[in-house]
């Protein structure tokens, strides 16, 4: 019998795309979503998943549920003997987080000490949590390696993926735990780039352009989403190590400017991409990228995908999906 792993968020864009990895793993997903940062489909059940069950012909068990609900997720855990849990779900902006502090405070917090709680009861000592590079708050030194200094967050979102990697290094003390630091992810970072060059936005706003960086924008570590999911499932597979509480941080190593980001989606999309320096966003930083090198050693993983590749994809798919997950779009995740 395959393995149940749960994934929570699995219907986000960073959860589907790991449950796709896991399928061709060999493990069998479980999937839980509130629908916050998915797209509800047929039967109920988040486009995305209907979109890989079609492309895989698989089936994939699906739960519309908040881990705020304390009383479901027990249920969950009773119906299910879960090997191991991936933890993707909570709230992500980094700008909605300053504007609404509380909110994300409660949500994300509480969450995951609901999970905690009861994987505890039920005696599932395996997970994978998404953290954030945003931990690492304005960083002292670059590239960031997991020996770099975490807690000096910029904004609440960064401080409440903290809070939780504090949540479970204590509770992994008797737990086994891995925590994987994601950077940012191409086509999170890069929507907006795409809606501008397929004309469902007249312009991009560039957010500073007084940094000190190379041309004065924010310059991040792009991750390609496969490569990012494959990193998951690469740490899922190291926990049967007994390797007790780690931190992999997972990005390409090198870091490209958002007017960087802007010329290679030109290249990509073949559109010009109008854009307006906008003042800058408050718990932003001026760089922020990755040192890879040991998720590569241990985990036996890196990223394979360069920044070209990743516009390519990415603007393929908006080409297909105008206007996003609709019914009349092509079967792609």
């Amino acid at each position: 019998m395959a393995q149940k792993v749960l994934v929570t968020g699995g219907g986000g864009y960073i959860g589907s795309h790991c449950v796709v990895e896991l399928i061709e793993a060999g493990f069998c997903p479980v999937v839980i979503d509130n629908f916050s940062n998915a797209v509800q489909g047929e039967r109920d059940v988040p486009e995305s998943l209907q979109r890989i069950e079609k492309i895989l012909d698989t089936s994939i068990e699906f739960y519309e549920l908040d881990l705020l609900d304390r009383t479901g997720l027990e249920k969950l855990f009773k119906q299910h003997s879960f090997s191991a849990v991936m933890h993707f779900a909570g709230l992500k902006a980094v700008g909605e987080s300053v504007e609404q502090p509380l909110r994300y405070y409660r949500v994300n917090l509480t969450a995951t000490m609901n999970l905690l709680e009861v994987m505890q009861t039920h005696g599932v000592r395996n997970l994978v949590f998404s953290s954030s590079a945003t931990v690492y708050g304005d960083p002292q030194r670059l590239p960031i390696d997991e020996q770099h200094p975490v807690g000096g967050c910029t904004n609440p979102y960064g401080k409440t993926k903290y809070f939780i990697e504090e949540m479970i290094m204590d509770q992994c003390k008797a737990e086994k735990v891995l925590i994987v630091i994601d950077f940012t992810l191409c086509a999170v970072a890069l929507s907006s780039l795409t809606q501008v060059a397929i004309g469902r936005r007249k312009h991009l706003n560039v957010f500073g352009n007084d940094y000190d960086t190379i041309d004065g924008t924010g310059v991040r570590d792009y991750i390609h989403v496969v490569d990012l999911a494959k990193g998951h499932i690469a740490a899922l597979k190291k926990l049967k190590d007994n390797c007790g509480c780690k931190v992999y941080n997972l990005g390409t190593g090198t870091g490209y400017s958002v007017l960087q980001m802007v010329k290679a989606m030109e290249k990509a999309s073949g559109k010009e991409i109008m854009y307006l320096i906008a003042p800058r966003r408050g718990g932003d930083v001026a760089s922020c990228y990755a040192d890879p090198l040991l998720a590569e050693k241990e985990l036996g993983w890196k990223a394979d995908f360069d920044l070209e590749r990743m516009c390519e994809d990415l603007w393929r798919w908006q080409s297909k999906n105008p206007t996003g997950f609709t019914k009349n779009s092509p079967f792609s995740i």
